[in-house]
């Protein structure tokens, strides 16, 4: 047995992301205010996500005077996205983001790599999502150019344009990714797997609870997340529920590796080949300068029409195709964001 087993009450051990335990007090000296907020492994899921998302919520009225909502209005005002106004709306996010996970981390005793910023390669793991989702995306236009879906209609941007363009949207994306994927896929996935993992366990016993509460938690906060995407112009069903799908392939890389880094990279060159290197919509949303200027053609289920690519039911077999890379560029080392020698592997 592993000397990183989990202690007595419950929680993971020091070495794998918490302090020191905090022993349970026995049940005749707890109270009932002591027995609604704690439970084995310190605060209830529950309430650490209300907290949390209390405390981002009020980060973000102070980041942004005139309110998180007005802001994001103006920077895709008509569908159209501006790179520097999404710099200046995603990095303001960031920053009310980590604030809150930091004061969260230490009010629960973790630390940061708790919630998916596992050190261990993770420019690896970033390098490599970065080339497979702008090589995944490219799979994606070629089977609707192929199938006469999408055409290219002339290239919109030369010389020096095409790289002040092209990075500046490198860079924007990588904050919409890293700020998506650790609220989504960072501190409410291992927060709401831990307390749906204590669930399972009451009811079914130990024997796979971790799988069990993180699955379960990734179907949840992928398809809100999915639906998050709702008030973009130009969206449609289809878009929606591809949005929630690749929620769950971002998950199934964090259910191998423990971090988030790869689905940050994949995250951020697929938005970025759809909105500057191809100039299709990304969820119903278009770029200002990007270096083609293409069309779909054809029926919107199956050309995308104005959601994009991800509206088209051919991101399906891509989908399949990125479980594929997952499973062959991607070690299965961890079983989500618990060491490995919990219930499941002991089981």
């Amino acid at each position: 047995m592993s000397t990183n087993e989990p202690d007595r009450t419950g929680a993971p051990s020091h070495a794998n992301g918490a302090g020191p335990p905090r022993p349970l007090l026995p049940p005749e000296q707890r109270s009932t205010l002591h027995f609604i907020l704690f439970g084995p492994d310190g605060l209830r899921a529950g309430w650490s996500m209300v907290l949390f998302l209390a405390l981002y919520a009020s980060l973000l009225r102070c980041l942004y005077p005139l309110g998180h909502a007005l802001l994001r209005a103006q920077a895709i005002k008509g569908g159209l996205l501006s790179a520097r106004q999404t710099l200046d709306l995603e990095g303001a996010g960031i920053v009310a983001l980590l604030i809150a996970m930091w004061l969260l981390a230490r009010l629960e005793r973790r630390r940061a790599s708790a919630y998916g910023f596992a050190p261990r390669n993770r420019v690896r793991y970033f390098l490599g999502g970065l080339m497979w989702g702008v090589a995944l995306l490219s799979l994606l236009v070629f089977l609707l150019r192929a199938s006469h879906l999408l055409v290219f209609d002339a290239r919109a941007l030369s010389g020096t344009s095409i790289a002040h363009h092209g990075l500046l949207w490198l860079a924007a994306f990588f904050l919409v990714a890293f700020k998506e994927e650790l609220f989504s896929r960072g501190y409410m996935q291992f927060t709401l797997t831990r307390g749906l993992r204590n669930v399972y366990r009451w009811f079914f016993g130990a024997r796979h609870a971790n799988a069990l509460g993180f699955w379960t938690a990734a179907i949840v906060l992928s398809y809100l997340f999915g639906a998050g995407h709702s008030g973009n112009s130009g969206e449609s069903p289809i878009g929606l529920f591809a949005a929630g799908l690749f929620g769950m392939l971002f998950c199934f890389s964090l259910w191998r590796t423990g971090s988030v880094w790869w689905a940050i990279g994949f995250h951020t060159t697929w938005d970025w080949a759809q909105s500057f290197l191809y100039g299709v919509p990304d969820s119903g949303l278009v770029a200002r300068g990007h270096l083609f200027a293409t069309h779909a053609m054809g029926r919107p289920w199956l050309s995308g029409g104005v959601t994009g690519p991800e509206g088209s039911i051919l991101f399906l077999p891509v989908a399949v195709v990125a479980v594929g890379v997952m499973l062959v560029a991607l070690p299965h080392t961890h079983n989500g964001y618990l060491p490995a020698e919990t219930e499941d592997s002991a089981a």
